[in-house]
């Protein structure tokens, strides 16, 4: 698969991007959309927890929510977080519709 980066600015939260790509004589239209999910879990903590079981809560509750994401949406990318940041983004794309050939 190509890639292609297309900076969107004033990109927010909760919004959809479409972008109609023409390959050829080919049109095809995709429509992206950022989500951010909570990433810290100093609410989950107890001053004996470590490094590693922040990192394993934070990934655990990752996962869980891309799990239980809307399926009409697949994950494409998940962002590198700055330190100590409190959201993580994630990048789906919306799924194509399958059709029927007749």
């Amino acid at each position: 698969m190509k890639d292609l980066c297309v900076p969107i600015p004033n990109f927010g939260e909760d919004q959809i991007a479409s972008i109609l790509l023409k390959v050829g004589d080919e049109e095809i239209e995709y429509s992206f959309r950022v989500e951010s999910f909570p990433w810290d879990v100093k609410d989950e903590l107890t001053e004996e927890d470590d490094e590693v079981h922040n990192s394993l809560a934070r990934i655990t509750r990752l996962k869980n929510a891309i799990e239980g994401y809307d399926k009409e949406w697949e994950l494409m990318q998940i962002y590198t977080p700055l330190e100590n940041a409190k959201y993580i983004q994630v990048l789906y794309r919306k799924r194509k519709k399958k059709t029927r050939s007749a």
